[in-house]
């Protein structure tokens, strides 16, 4: 039977449940069995493409975030992409979100997802791109890794990002603990398009180094800078202090940048009700600040990288 955008696949490692979906390789929910032997939920999710609110899952290529008014320069030559984030007149979050993807099932706890992206697919991206989306759970968690190729002649400009919205079980966001030990944040303007500025984290409200409650402060905030541990891995730790859960987003050095959204626009049933950690390799509107991650992939070249959740 062929994939719809409402096909859905379920795979189990020890407590550990993960529900994808080949329609955009997306993440549709990821779940823990606690001690009492309840699904405690961890990715929140939903159920059939029209169920998604706010990206939840999405994968986010060749570009995560927005691209000003769609418009890039890329070795000289200008490029216009469609402008379709409701927000205004950019680009948004890629191109294969609503595309059906193949699918392998090695074993019960893994899949991987692959695609293609042809040059003459999308207005403004004349580039050749093979893409896979690996999810593997083990008795750690959840693993996510991504590569992208180039099949053209010629260097493209690559990037990737993630969507999920994580819980510990609240029923709002505020009440949770945050720890985001990244030095720097990009500064946005009232279009959430970055004006150019990288200012530091400290002495604002969006310092999260030191784990405190998130209480009132909405975000929809590209950080950057980040403190990296002894295995090269950044991270963002949500905790519920009250029941004694706690997640960690782990990110290896192909994340430089993360966005955090508290969705405050959502509707009633999902605003603050979980929070947006996605792990981004560039940051948004890197097509014009490359500095900020932008990846040149040179024609045949492979760019990968991989990020993952523990709970406790």
């Amino acid at each position: 039977m062929q994939p719809t955008p409402d096909t859905e696949i379920t795979l189990t490692h020890g407590n550990w449940q993960l529900i994808v979906s080949p329609y955009g390789a997306s993440l549709r929910g990821l779940s823990r069995r606690g001690a009492d032997g309840t699904l405690e939920e961890i990715v929140t999710g939903y159920s059939g493409a029209a169920g998604k609110v706010g990206g939840q899952g999405d994968v986010l290529i060749p570009f995560p975030g927005r691209v000003a008014s769609g418009k890039y320069t890329f070795e000289g030559q200008a490029y216009q992409m469609e402008q379709n984030d409701k927000e205004g007149p950019s680009a948004i979050h890629g191109f294969l979100r609503q595309v059906l993807w193949d699918s392998e099932q090695p074993s019960g706890d893994e899949i991987i997802f692959t695609t293609g992206l042809a040059a003459d697919a999308h207005p403004g991206y004349p580039f050749t791109l093979a893409a896979r989306v690996t999810y593997r759970l083990d008795d750690g968690g959840l693993t996510c890794e991504f590569a992208l190729g180039n099949l053209g002649d010629t260097a493209a400009p690559v990037a990737a990002g993630f969507h999920p919205y994580f819980t510990v079980g609240s029923e709002l966001i505020d009440t949770d603990t945050l720890l985001v030990p990244f030095e720097s944040y990009l500064e946005f303007d009232d279009a959430l398009i970055p004006t150019g500025r990288v200012l530091p984290v400290g002495e604002t409200e969006m310092d999260f180094r030191s784990a405190h409650a998130i209480e009132q402060t909405e975000f929809n905030t590209c950080y950057c800078t980040p403190r990296r541990g002894p295995d090269g891995r950044a991270s963002v730790t949500l905790t519920d202090p009250s029941a004694k859960r706690a997640l960690t987003v782990w990110m290896d050095e192909a994340f430089d940048y993360v966005v955090l959204y508290s969705g405050d626009p959502l509707p009633e049933s999902h605003r603050r009700r979980a929070l947006a950690i996605e792990p981004m390799t560039c940051g948004s509107d890197a097509f014009n600040h490359p500095a900020w991650g932008l990846v040149s992939l040179a024609p045949g070249g492979t760019f990968s990288g991989a990020w993952g959740v523990s709970s406790e």
